[in-house]
């Protein structure tokens, strides 16, 4: 949006203006005064259409009975139980760190019922040092248990949040620029490249920051990924789904329809048995060898995810990297690859800003 933040405070003052008309016709003063008294609408208009002949949506505008005469619209506040949230007790042992950015390093068990871990930190982090955050490192949490839904949301720069155990769903949700560290207990018997350690749609909507997952996870991974990095060993159906930036690596197999509306970013995918073509949904992306420069920043990253995970398949496959290399594939959305390669002749002859921005649109419209 390009306008003033006037405009938008204009335009609705004018739905509020219209909204007023239509409850004073209506013989309404306001809008809580109007809620309930379904006998003021006119379905005629709406089901007048050969389609809706003999359809009766009646039962839809029926009053229901109240004989306890409850009321019709919110009077009572609703309480989430925040003040017993384990955020409350992070960010109390975070207070140099959000007065001061001074480093603070917390170890403390976590449960499953423990959801949106991190996220009231983030927000502390974000109001005390606006969207930069803090410095990397600032603020580590060791966290050892199950944790709930939506581990690390939003969690911003400065904070790394490492999770020896498994987690459940929407890890690293918006994600924007936190680290999320997650890997088996270190006395786990399990073989962790062959067992499912954290849930679906991990990464979504995440605009920057590194997630480093030792192990297998669910469905939609990284679905709506906008800038953040990721690793994990494997992944279920749709992972990358509608991903507009930042970059995945898979270490392991992946379920079917992979990068289905892929529209940016990059993914690569370690791929031994070269089975990987065929769970990809190709009606945005190609399969692509890698390049000298894909090499070098992908064997960087599965060397910073062994050291941060201990991964054994990542181990081995630095240990064997000139033979390994080969087997990786990189998925590449076509029009992002317009872009980027606009982008680079852009910088070459020293174009602004504004030029740039106008070859890539030129680029994107073919």
């Amino acid at each position: 949006f390009s306008g003033k933040p006037e405009f938008v405070v204009n335009f609705f003052e004018y739905i509020a203006e219209e909204v007023r008309e239509y409850l004073a016709a209506l013989g309404f003063r306001t809008l809580q005064e109007a809620i309930g008294h379904v006998e003021m609408i006119d379905a005629r208009q709406a089901i007048d259409h050969w389609k809706a002949k003999g359809l009766d949506i009646s039962p839809m505008l029926e009053i229901p009975q109240n004989p306890y005469a409850q009321t019709l619209t919110s009077s009572v506040g609703q309480d989430h139980g925040l003040d017993a949230a384990l955020d409350v007790k992070l960010i109390e042992l975070s207070r140099d760190a959000i007065a001061d950015a001074r480093p603070v390093s917390i170890d403390l068990p976590i449960r499953n019922v423990n959801r949106t871990v991190g996220t009231m930190l983030g927000y502390e982090v974000t109001k005390a040092w606006g969207g930069k955050g803090l410095p990397e490192g600032t603020i580590n949490i060791h966290f050892t248990g199950s944790a709930g839904q939506s581990f690390g949301a939003f969690v911003p720069a400065g904070i790394e949040m490492r999770l020896e155990g498994d987690a459940n769903d929407y890890v690293g949700k918006g994600l924007s620029g936190g680290r999320l560290i997650v890997h088996p207990h270190a006395s786990a018997p399990l073989v962790a490249e062959e067992n499912v350690i954290a849930g679906n749609v991990i990464g979504y909507g995440a605009t920057s920051g590194e997630i480093f997952i030792r192990g297998l996870v669910g469905e939609r991974f990284c679905v709506r990924n906008s800038g953040a990095t990721a690793v994990v060993e494997g992944v279920g159906d749709h992972g990358c789904e509608y991903m507009t930036g930042g970059r995945v690596v898979v270490l392991g197999p992946t379920g079917r329809n992979f990068a289905a509306g892929m529209s940016g970013g990059i993914a690569f995918v370690y791929d031994p048995r070269g089975t990987f073509a065929a769970q990809v949904n190709y009606e945005m992306v190609d399969l692509e060898d890698l390049t000298t420069d894909d090499a070098a920043w992908l064997k960087d990253t599965i060397e910073r995810h062994h050291a941060f995970t201990g991964s054994a398949i990542a181990d081995r496959i630095v240990g064997q990297w000139a033979s390994e290399t080969k087997n990786f594939r990189k998925v590449m959305p076509r029009d992002y690859k317009k872009v980027l390669t606009v982008m680079e002749a852009a910088r070459a002859e020293g174009l602004n800003e504004s030029d740039t921005a106008q070859r890539i649109m030129e680029a994107a419209r073919g």
